[in-house]
């Protein structure tokens, strides 16, 4: 990532940026091999070119106050994806670890992720946990890198690690509660989800923050992901906030002053 460059924001900043935002958003980044064989070219390239669109709405995203932004860049499913494809992957992600690593610290952004992150190559692993011990103290947005990351693994985790807990006698199993299962998500210590963002048209989650979507907004775009870029996350940011968030209340119940502050959110 080149160092910092100054934008100057359009309308549509300026009207989003004047509205509450999206707590934490995260984002499916779909459609980089469609937008490459679209052109005739290697899947790779689509997915070189979508490391613009993650340079973009990583800038925008942090220029307008988002305080969370989670990236699903690799699924526990893309493993089986063929090999070639696996290890070009991989070096861009070494790649991206090692160009952004300057505009990350510069900005105060902590760099964190979230997944089966020992199963990722050492080459990616050790700029990865490099960049995150470095920026572990930046108090700017934390952007999540979602590596070897299923949403049905991570809670089978956290299922385990309850299971493992009421066996030695430290947890109760008739007052378990869910603060006791969050607190052993990947996401522990990171804001709400308020918004899941796919890309290239595609209506569904796969398998990405199953717990935590539970009361987010949801919004699909045709845009492929390499195509996906400020204006565009703008629009979803805008659309998210012309939403009524009842949270199973009555929209009276919302516009209440006694209603509690989370479905006012």
């Amino acid at each position: 990532m080149d160092r910092p460059l100054t934008v100057l924001p359009t309308s549509l900043e300026v009207q989003v940026k004047a509205r509450p935002l999206p707590r934490h958003v995260g984002i499916i980044m779909d459609g980089n091999g469609r937008w490459a064989e679209l052109r005739g070219q290697p899947r790779l390239e689509g997915h070189r070119e979508g490391s613009v669109s993650v340079r973009e709405v990583t800038r925008c995203a942090r220029r307008i106050g988002v305080q969370a932004l989670t990236l699903y860049a690799f699924s526990s499913q893309n493993w089986a994806r063929p090999a070639e494809e696996v290890a070009g992957l991989m070096d861009l992600l070494r790649e991206y670890l090692e160009s952004e690593r300057a505009e990350i610290l510069d900005n105060g952004i902590r760099l964190n992720a979230i997944g089966e992150v020992d199963k990722l190559p050492r080459y990616v692993r050790e700029p990865l946990e490099r960049l995150r011990a470095d920026s572990a103290h930046n108090t700017g947005m934390v952007l999540t890198l979602a590596l070897s990351y299923g949403g049905r693994e991570e809670l089978l985790r956290a299922a385990r690690d309850l299971a493992q807990a009421a066996a030695r006698g430290e947890l109760d199993p008739a007052h378990l509660d869910a603060e006791d299962l969050e607190s052993r998500l990947w996401t522990a210590g990171l804001p709400p989800v308020d918004l899941i963002v796919r890309t290239s048209g595609e209506q569904r989650i796969s398998n990405f923050l199953l717990w935590q979507l539970a009361y987010a907004e949801l919004c699909f775009t045709d845009a492929l992901w390499p195509d996906f870029r400020t204006e565009e996350f703008l629009r979803c940011l805008s659309q998210y906030q012309g939403r009524e968030r009842r949270f199973g209340l009555t929209s009276a119940q919302v516009n209440r002053d006694d209603t509690p502050q989370r479905a006012k959110a």
